[in-house]
């Protein structure tokens, strides 16, 4: 028998090209395709450590808490006082504010658009005078520290689509959370614990919630955040079948490691990389878990300052509670969500139940970080995806209205992580409708966010299908009046 030349090349017949490349020049082919399909799948964290390897300055913030509230809260009866809508109260807005702003299908149509003034009363509060409604006693208690952002603006009138720029910076589904970035680009802090948590209130109403809001988008899927939930299993399959043991978990997972590591060889892919390991942070979790989410170890005090509701496993206040005992054990990214804010009828009730359910845990988290020392480099945010307009939807009546979605102007507020403490930044007009000062865009606060946690925004950038993309898009500017 004639001896082949190269077995190499005798071999790849039949083979596929993806094939091909692999076994040529032991498997440089393979990795220069994987490169050319996806040039950042080599440079995945599958180890816990970021891309960035060090931030690009340094840092005021080393962790965040997000307290996403789900439907836009109504600023103007919240955090922007207008007496002029009270002295109007009932008029007609008039067509010089509105400027010819495009209307949601729930109040375009409507025949009138009366001005509709709070039936909540504003006062100043704390050394700063900061102006805060009535329905928020706790969140006023705690005036000094925030950064109460005024005027910050969005494209979005719907809230799927309001949702996703507040925590993607892209009204389109399918791009990275914010977490997702972080994770990419920071790493893990605590190898027992994801980097990226959620939790969402238990049993509340709303707008859906969906898990592509705190997914990984075309980064490596290890980035996207981990679900909490309530009751016996915070996170879902992860404890072991009945019948095998931890020591059996091990083996197996030190197995199946072993095949994927032989996959991995012949076929360079992050996603095999990020399988890999998201089986073993699993496996830590096992143990890590069932301690991070037992209080029964905290003092009556805390709970107490926290509310009745701390001890109602899924409630706001539990989650509150329980983020911080994550923010104590280096998680870099809590999100918190607590829908039912979409008040665009009977909002003086409804708002009264959405306060009542999230101002003390609000202020109580901010205090109980400070007690602590962990307010100087933990960033509290809340806020919702857009805010509420400045007339009526529907019928106003004396002791009732509702107020319809409104993206031109809406508050949030910041405290900790290095954001001034305080201030109100950015101003409205007298009728709450437009911005007239300091405008802030969703882009903005990102670059903020980032900013506070080392990152210069315009440097956290990922390629795919042949384009840069970063959290910000191609625009932000960091809101420097809000930093310490």
């Amino acid at each position: 028998m004639k001896t082949p030349l190269c077995t190499g090349f005798e071999s790849t017949v039949g083979m596929s090209r993806r094939n091909f490349l692999n076994s040529f020049g032991m498997g440089l082919g393979g990795i220069a395709l994987g490169s050319l399909l996806k040039p950042d799948a080599l440079l995945g964290a599958s180890d816990g450590r970021g891309v960035l390897g060090a931030t690009h300055f340094a840092s005021k913030a080393k962790r965040v808490i997000y307290l996403f509230q789900s439907g836009g809260p109504s600023q103007l009866d919240l955090y922007d006082p207008k007496p002029m809508l009270i002295e109007k109260h009932g008029i007609e807005l008039p067509n010089e504010i509105r400027q010819g702003q495009r209307l949601t299908a729930m109040s375009g149509n409507q025949a009138s658009l009366p001005l509709a003034g709070s039936p909540f009363k504003f006062e100043p509060h704390g050394q700063s005078g900061l102006e805060i409604s009535d329905a928020l006693p706790h969140i006023s208690g705690i005036a000094d520290d925030l950064c109460l952002v005024r005027s910050m603006h969005t494209e979005a009138i719907n809230h799927g689509p309001g949702v996703t720029h507040m925590q993607t910076g892209s009204q389109f589904p399918g791009r990275p959370s914010i977490g997702a970035w972080l994770n990419y680009g920071l790493g893990r802090a605590n190898d027992n614990l994801p980097s990226f948590v959620v939790m969402v209130t238990k049993g509340k109403g709303g707008q859906p919630l969906v898990s592509r809001l705190w997914g990984s988008g075309f980064l490596p899927s290890e980035n996207q955040g981990v679900r909490f939930r309530s009751g016996a299993n915070p996170v879902l399959h992860l404890q072991n079948p009945s019948g095998i043991d931890r020591k059996s978990r091990r083996m197996m997972l030190d197995r199946l490691r072993e095949l994927h590591e032989l996959q991995l060889a012949g076929n360079p892919d992050a996603e095999i990389e990020s399988r890999i390991a998201q089986y073993e942070m699993a496996f830590r979790m096992q143990a890590s878990i069932p301690e991070v989410t037992d209080i029964s170890g905290e003092s009556e005090q805390v709970l107490k300052m926290y509310g009745d509701d701390v001890k109602k496993p899924g409630s706001f206040a539990a989650n509150c509670l329980q983020a911080r005992r994550l923010a104590e054990r280096g998680v870099r990214f809590i999100q918190l969500y607590h829908p039912g804010w979409d008040q665009h009828g009977g909002l003086p009730g409804g708002l009264r139940t959405q306060c009542r359910e999230t101002d003390q845990a609000s202020a109580a988290l901010v205090k109980d970080l400070k007690q602590r020392g962990l307010l100087d480099d933990t960033l509290v945010i809340w806020g919702g995806e857009f805010g509420r307009t400045n007339y009526c939807q529907g019928t106003l009546s004396k002791d009732n209205f509702g107020r319809d979605h409104h993206g031109r102007c809406f508050s949030f507020w910041m405290a900790g992580g290095g954001a001034k403490g305080g201030v109100a930044v950015g101003r409205t007009d007298d009728y709450g409708y437009n911005i007239v000062e300091n405008s802030v865009h969703v882009h903005d606060f990102h670059a903020t966010l980032l900013h506070l946690l080392g990152i210069d925004h315009e440097r956290l950038t990922f390629k795919y299908q042949g384009r840069y993309f970063r959290l910000t898009d191609i625009h932000g500017n960091v809101i420097k009046t809000a930093l310490v």
